[in-house]
């Protein structure tokens, strides 16, 4: 169903995304941000699942930026201290600058244009519902928003976080919730990374009520 693309940012930086195209007319467009992982099977399987429902699903190679181009690990413990150390090399700024031409790209087609990520790619979100001219933003167990909590969001926002996530105390949670009342947050019976059908901490119950919260935000804000 997907193709890959290169993409160019603002600064000249050649990125790779890989692109998933409903059958028909679409109805909006979804940036699909990954997990610390690339642009791995999984976040191919999440583009086409998006299509599948109606939107043109473009996950951009974020990891594209550090030495190690076309990333896709796996997730056992050697490939999270791989992806744990590649993240650190990166700001938001450039993250942000990869994501942008994406939107763009969506927007030059006529499409409302939403945002998904995962983990890492979950803060992401958060920030391109903040900083990006996006209709909606939706964030999976986005670890390190707190940092960025005052900001301010310009379109829907909708999160979901593991009631048994170790990395994201309760806490962080309720001051996130807290400080946008107007986002809407849901808390699982889950662990980190539940909508991950590769992991083990996949938890299909939660993994399909989130989908379909995120599902019925796309329809109110993108078509």
């Amino acid at each position: 169903m997907g193709t890959n693309l290169t993409l160019t940012a603002a600064d000249g930086h050649n990125f790779g995304a890989y692109r998933a195209d409903p059958d028909g007319a679409a109805k909006g467009g979804v940036v699909v941000i990954q997990e610390i992982f690339g642009v791995n099977s999984h976040i191919r399987e999440v583009c086409d699942g998006f299509a599948a429902d109606g939107y043109v699903a473009i996950a951009p190679a974020l990891f594209d930026r550090s030495e190690t181009k076309g990333c896709e690990l796996g997730y056992t413990p050697d490939d999270i201290a791989i992806g744990r150390d590649i993240m650190q090399t990166f700001s938001w700024d450039l993250c942000m600058d990869d994501i942008k031409v994406v939107v763009d790209v969506m927007a030059g087609e006529g499409l409302k244009v939403g945002t998904v990520g995962y983990c890492w790619g979950g803060t992401i979100s958060y920030l391109c519902g903040t900083r990006l001219p996006v209709q909606a933003a939706v964030v999976y167990y986005g670890g390190q928003i707190v940092p960025y909590i005052d900001e301010t969001e310009g379109c829907p926002l909708l999160m979901h976080f593991g009631e048994h996530d170790a990395g994201i105390p309760l806490e962080n949670v309720h001051k996130i919730d807290a400080a946008h009342p107007d986002a809407v947050v849901h808390v699982y019976d889950a662990d980190h990374g539940f909508n991950c059908n590769h992991r083990g901490s996949y938890n299909e119950a939660a993994a399909n009520q989130a989908r379909g919260r995120t599902m019925e935000l796309f329809a109110q804000q993108l078509g």
